[in-house]
Parts: C-alpha cells; structure tokens; sequence
C-alpha cells in the first residue's frame, strides 16, 4: 500500500474512532410512529435522551432505548481508556426507513377483500462527540 494511502486509511480510522453506532433491522412498528419517538431525541445529549425515551410513554420509545444503549456500548469498545461523561456524546443521527411489509388479506362485505399492510422499520442511531463549530 502506498504511503498516502496508508496515512489516508488511518485517519478514516481515527474519525471513525469518534463515532458509533447501532442499527435495528425488521422492527415490527410502521416507520411513522417510530419517527414519531426519534424526533424526540435526535441532536440531544445522550443522557437526555435516555431520560426522554425512558419516560415516555409510546411503545417504540422502549425499542429506541434499548438501541441507544447498544450505540453507547458499541462506543466504549472503540474508546475503552475515555469515559463517557467526558465524551459528550450526542445523537448526531437517527434515521427511520421503511422495512418488509407483511401483506394479509382481511375478508369485506359483498365477498371482496380488503388488503392489510402489516409494517415494520429499520432503525439506524448514530452517536458522536458534540461539534463545537455548531452554535445555538
């Protein structure tokens, strides 16, 4: 490997030592009420966002929770000597898609069918150290 490429491989390594994150595929809420709960706590601080997700009372905000404990230990894996008070770290991304549908037919009046649309989503939590270029 060539000595640029080589200096260029760690520093993508060392950026990406700042940063952690978790996913959760196939989760079995439609997308809208999970964006609903992920609005909730994207930009904030990590404590913070546990405390909202803890307290709420939507059934996706336990599954948000669970998955933002992930990220903080996937997190320390990378940064075993920092701690994570001093970190500062924040959910710099949260991102929702849509998954599988499970499709079942429910019977109607007049012998026709109606189509039920069971859906489910793909979680994505990004958490990193707090920009200090960003000013509010």
């Amino acid at each position: 490997m060539g000595v640029r490429k080589k200096e260029r491989a760690e520093q993508r390594k060392e950026a990406k030592k700042t940063v952690a994150f978790a996913k959760l595929n196939n989760c079995p809420t439609s997308p809208r009420k999970m964006r609903l709960v992920a609005d909730l706590v994207r930009g904030q601080k990590v404590e913070k966002a546990l405390q909202i997700l803890k307290f709420s009372n939507k059934e996706a905000s336990r599954r948000v929770e669970k998955l933002v404990l992930s990220a903080i230990s996937n997190w320390q894996e990378k940064n075993e000597d920092a701690s994570i008070e001093d970190a500062d770290l924040v959910v710099k991304e949260i991102r929702v898609d849509g998954g599988s549908m499970l499709k079942r037919l429910r019977p109607a009046p007049q012998g026709r069918a109606h189509r039920i649309r069971k859906r489910s989503n793909h979680v994505t939590v990004v958490l990193g150290a707090k920009d200090n270029t960003q000013s509010k």
